[in-house]
Parts: C-alpha cells; sequence; structure tokens
C-alpha cells in the first residue's frame, strides 16, 4: 500500500460558521490560507464525506486533502475504567492516518478525515471544574498511582492533530497545572514538535506498536515502528510519562516470533530510566463487518489478517454495534501465550491490562 499521498494537505476546509468566529477556528483557517473553504450546517452531515460508499475508493485522498472545523456541542467527561479513569470531550475526531483495523471510521461512515473543534476554551474550562470535583484521588489503582488519568484522544491522534491546532498543546498545558489530574493519549505518529512542550509529567503518552511486518500492511501512513521505538526515551527525556499499547494484537502464522522480535527491539532501543517507569495495554483485534466490507474497496489485503472467520465469532458491542473478536476460549489462550512472551522477554514491562 502505497504511503506517497502527503499526510495532510488540506485543499477543502469545510467550516461551521459559528467556529470560524471563534480564535482557535481563525487560527487554523489562516494555517491553511490555499484551502477553499465550505460551509456547513453540521460537521456531522457533510455527505459527499460521511455516507457515501463511493468514498470507499478514495479513503486516503479524502484523508490527506480535506479537514472539518466545528464546535463541540456536548461537553462531558465519560467514566472509563480501564485505560483512563474519564475519557475527556474531544477536541478533534477522525484522523489522517489510515489504519486498517480503526474504528474511528464507523461513526462518521468511511473515510472520516480530521474534525477540529474550535471551542477549546469551554473544553479547557469544564475539564478544569471536573478535575476539581474529583478532588485527590483516594487510592492507586491500575490506571495510576496518583492522580485521575483523561484520555484526550479516544477519537483521533493527539500527534497529528498538533499538525492542525493548538488544541493538544493547550491541554497538555492545562493538565501540566492540574497536580491531581494526567491528560493520556495513544499515538501511532512521531511528532517531535511535542518535544518542546514540558509536560512536567502531567501527560501520558501511549505510543502503540506491533511488529514491523504487521505494521507495514495495517498501519497505514503511520510513523514507522522502528522510529516510535527510537522516540521513547526522547519523550521521557522530555517530560513525558511514556507507555506503550501493544496493540492490536493480530493472529496469523508465526506472529509470536514477530512478537519476540519486537519485544527485544522494545528493549534494545530504550534506557533502564524509560524501562523503570514503561507499562503497557494488550489489546486483542476486534474487527467490524462494516468496516471489512469498507476495506475490501480500498485495501482488500489488511482483510486475510483482520477477517478470520475461522478464529472469530460476534460480539456486539456497548454501543450496539456487530464486531468481531477471537472465539472466547480460544482467545483466552491466545492471551495467555502473549503475556508469557512478555514476561519472557521483557520482564521490566508492566502489563497494566490486556484483553
Amino acid at each position: 500500500m502505497s504511503t506517497s499521498t502527503p499526510l495532510l494537505s488540506p485543499t477543502r476546509i469545510y467550516v461551521e460558521p459559528a467556529a470560524a468566529l471563534l480564535p482557535r477556528g481563525r487560527e487554523v483557517l489562516d494555517r491553511f490560507p490555499d484551502a477553499d473553504r465550505v460551509e456547513v450546517d453540521s460537521h456531522w452531515r457533510i455527505p459527499e464525506l460521511h455516507g457515501d460508499e463511493a468514498n470507499a475508493r478514495r479513503w486516503v485522498r479524502i484523508k490527506s486533502e480535506a479537514l472539518v472545523l466545528g464546535v463541540k456541542k456536548s461537553l462531558s467527561a465519560r467514566p472509563n475504567g480501564r485505560s483512563a479513569h474519564f475519557i475527556a470531550p474531544s477536541t478533534a475526531n477522525g484522523c489522517a492516518m489510515a489504519c486498517a483495523y480503526c474504528y474511528v471510521p464507523r461513526r462518521k461512515g468511511y473515510s472520516n478525515p480530521i474534525t477540529v473543534f474550535a471551542n477549546i476554551e469551554q473544553i479547557t474550562g469544564y475539564l478544569a471544574r471536573h478535575v476539581a470535583r474529583q478532588g485527590p484521588m483516594a487510592e492507586p489503582g491500575q490506571i495510576d498511582d496518583h492522580a485521575w488519568v483523561y484520555d484526550i484522544g479516544e477519537n483521533s491522534d493527539c500527534s497529528v492533530d498538533a499538525m492542525v491546532s493548538d488544541n493538544v498543546k493547550d491541554l497538555v498545558g492545562l493538565f501540566r497545572g492540574l497536580p491531581t489530574a494526567k491528560a493520556s493519549f495513544a499515538t501511532k505518529y512521531v511528532n517531535r514538535d511535542l518535544l518542546q512542550w514540558d509536560p512536567q509529567g502531567r501527560t501520558r503518552i501511549r505510543f502503540s506498536l506491533m511488529p514491523e511486518r504487521t505494521a507495514k500492511l495495517l498501519d497505514i501512513r503511520t510513523t514507522p515502528v522502528a522510529e516510535r521505538l527510537a522516540a521513547l526515551d526522547d519523550f521521557r527525556d522530555a517530560g513525558y510519562e511514556v507507555h506503550v499499547n501493544l496493540s492490536p494484537v493480530v493472529v496469523y502464522d508465526g506472529w509470536l516470533e514477530d512478537w519476540r522480535q519486537l519485544l527485544d527491539s522494545l528493549g534494545d532501543a530504550t534506557s533502564s530510566a524509560t524501562r523503570d517507569q514503561l507499562a503497557a495495554e494488550v489489546i486483542m483485534l476486534t474487527h467490524n463487518q462494516p468496516l471489512h466490507e469498507v476495506n475490501l474497496r480500498w485495501h482488500p489485503r489488511a482483510e486475510d489478517l483482520l477477517w478470520r472467520p475461522d478464529l472469530q465469532e460476534v460480539k456486539r458491542s456497548e454501543g450496539g454495534g456487530i464486531n468481531v473478536r477471537y472465539r472466547r476460549g480460544l482467545k483466552r489462550d491466545l492471551l495467555d501465550s502473549f503475556l508469557a512472551l512478555v514476561e519472557a522477554h521483557a520482564p521490566y514491562l508492566r502489563v497494566r491490562y490486556a484483553f
């Protein structure tokens, strides 16, 4: 799969009028002055981007050339309990990257390029008040020993979002001043501009990793895994808490050997200081029938790994969607084998949770 298309080169910006009036909205528009502007009533309803099956054939082009500027209407911090205590209100959704297993395209339909929310002051104000209401954390847990953790990137990749606006930078600055809380986000993109933000340990960055052979097929338009590994020490030295996501774990012939090589590389790439604070989330692959059908239109080779009816069963998601996952008994055996591999080849790596 070619990655020659620029990651982000907007030629058209779809704009909600209210977003264009806000300071952050004007900053985004000024950042891309040559892009055509199209006024829209709602970032949710843009027929030429969302819900048109023909867009599957233009999956990557839409992600690189389209940008949406909107206003986040509903602000809430939803309880989570696995990766974070709370899911923060989104400052963006969608992504310029094109991972074949990503759940984000299911929300708006098809390519789902980046939508930036311009009302950042409302979002940061809401978060500061929410953190204040929590008070100090009473006791340690698997999420964190001392702080309430807020995932700020559930529906986007914050490292890429930072190429579009200063929303993520503002969030890192907010949590730098909140001694009872931390921001957290997962990323597959190394954006070294983030190294200058001085998070002072109040932002946890989780670099997603998978074996390079698999990533070349599934992690489309992302930073190569070797570069992600090379960045871990740099981000730790810059004041981030650095974790890794070993995800998704995809089963195929030779999968454990590929992961063994990656775990060995993880140890070789990191200093003792980084390894001492390193922790991991392990997530086995979950896939989705509609996404499977879309992938068959633009990247069918990925489905040779992702769509395995011989190994998978149907699982209804919390939101009511129909997903597929590795069969229950088989999944437990596969996960146990994977965790044993981690223990053998990365004994320093604390697994915060695995499912």
